[in-house]
């Protein structure tokens, strides 16, 4: 590792002044901010080791920024330091994945003695990613931080043989992700093994997973092993855990805990030696709380969690997805690659999926049918429901558009006397389209704080905006949150 380098986000000066005096004694580099929004930019102009992050600031609660910090491209380990020492603040970081909760005022020593320990940390985990093995991804597509992101964990996940539980809405590829994490780990020459949770009954369970013996019951004229014996040495795959029911979830506890079972009318016990990863669209900790799923069996299950963006929140992957499913299509069909129009992926862009990646890949099927033997794919080729659904969102936009024209101002904007001044279009001279759109963005983005505050998930959920997207917007407006 090069010179440390070091930020302090801190709305006290005489913080930021003794972390620079500090750091400058020990060698490290260091740049400091006193909101989030300076903070911020900071990070994506500058690649940082180590972040100090207060948590009450002027702009936002800085615990509320965690997952947007670890969405960053190598994105630095968290150190809170604050005055604020509140048990489930605490709590809340920890599970965010900082690496220590200092409570101010904290000595020098003790803040010198964490930060020497995280860049130790920090140099092993960079010397073991160089010489990890590259992740091998074929079928999985995106560039976007937040799916490299879950490629850097599924990189994690392929080197052990550690449990994993892979959440996200239908459609964001998690057998995908299963089945990638299983090429890539010591038991790709195993089965991957799927376990239908949704399909499992107290009857079936025990044939199911663990096979019968000839005449265990009417109808068993041989022996036959059960799903749990083919995936010896491979993955078994439980598909929708969240399905299982509560009345099975017990006896499958005991099983994983022994990793020894009995074949319906056996008489003898026999091993599995398997890797178990479990996937699932559902809110396991909320089913938790609701007494739905076992607390015991969800901690099994989760040694390492990785959770799948939905595709309104990596737009940006989009093209990429779109270029490589037709370009696949077309081999698969044996015809030549089709070419892209403009309006296609304007079209591909602005819709919402909410089936998500499958729904995506399943309209660019559609779209290669309907057009033909034409060589380009326009956006009239997608399916009919989603341009509906497209132009009924522009018809609505239109007519708020239209609302505000007449009178009805969308959010104030602060003049430089910090009292709220309306923001209305004066037509006396009309403007240009561009200056015309360049208004409206600000005054969209500025309606979008409004409603959501400094909540960037919320923002990025309404707007359908990626987070790159969202954050340059921002800075080419100079708004701060």
């Amino acid at each position: 590792m090069s010179m440390p380098n070091i930020l302090i986000i801190d709305d006290d000066k005489t913080i930021c002044e003794t972390f620079e005096s500090l750091l400058s004694r020990l060698q490290y580099d260091c740049a400091t901010a006193q909101t989030i929004a300076q903070g911020f930019d900071l990070l994506r102009e500058h690649e940082f080791d180590v972040l100090f992050l207060d948590v009450r600031l002027p702009d936002g609660n800085g615990l509320d920024y965690l997952s947007d910090i670890a969405h960053f491209d190598n994105p630095p380990e968290v150190i809170i330091l604050t005055g604020d020492g509140d048990p489930a603040g605490a709590e809340t970081a920890i599970q965010r994945g900082v690496w220590d909760y200092l409570v101010k005022p904290a000595s020098i020593k003790e803040i010198t003695q964490t930060l020497k320990r995280v860049l130790k940390y920090r140099q092993e985990k960079l010397d073991k990613s160089s010489d990890a093995k590259p992740l091998e991804i074929a079928h999985m597509v995106g560039s976007s931080s937040v799916i490299k992101n879950c490629f850097s964990l599924m990189a994690q996940a392929a080197s052990t043989d550690a449990n994993v539980l892979i959440t996200g809405e239908t459609g964001t590829g998690k057998e995908l992700t299963a089945r990638t994490i299983h090429a890539n780990s010591k038991r790709t020459e195993g089965e991957f093994v799927v376990v239908d949770c949704a399909a499992l009954t107290e009857t079936l369970l025990e044939s199911t997973l663990f096979g019968h013996k000839k005449g265990a019951f009417t109808g068993a004229q041989n022996d036959k092993d059960g799903l749990v014996k083919l995936a010896d040495t491979g993955t078994l795959f439980l598909d929708e855990v969240g399905e299982m029911p509560l009345t099975i979830q017990k006896a499958f506890l005991r099983f994983l805990q022994e990793r020894v079972f009995r074949p319906v009318g056996g008489t003898v016990e026999e091993k599995s030696n398997f890797r178990l990863i479990s996937a699932t669209n559902r809110n396991l900790e909320k089913m938790v709380e609701k007494g739905e799923f076992r607390r015991d069996l969800l901690f099994r299950l989760k040694t390492v969690h990785i959770e799948l963006p939905a595709l309104r929140l990596r737009r940006d992957d989009i093209q990429l997805l779109a270029k490589f499913k037709i370009e696949k299509l077309c081999k698969q069909y044996g015809i030549p690659v089709k070419h892209f129009s403009a309006d296609f992926f304007q079209m591909l862009e602005k819709y919402n999926w909410p089936g998500n990646v499958r729904e995506l890949f399943n309209a660019l099927e559609q779209a290669l049918v309907a057009s033909g033997s034409e060589s380009i794919l326009y956006a009239r080729h997608l399916p009919s429901d989603i341009r509906i659904k497209i132009a009924q969102a522009n018809l609505q936009r239109g007519a708020e558009n239209q609302t505000v024209s007449a009178g009805n101002p969308l959010p104030s904007e602060k003049s430089d006397t910090g009292t709220a001044a309306p923001i209305s279009f004066s037509f006396d001279k009309l403007p240009t389209l561009r200056q015309f759109k360049s208004d409206m963005e600000k005054k969209y983005l500025l309606q979008l704080i409004e409603h959501h505050g400094s909540n960037i998930q919320e923002m990025l959920e309404t707007s359908g905006l990626s987070r790159s997207h969202l954050y340059a917007l921002l800075k080419k407006y100079n708004i701060t949150l």
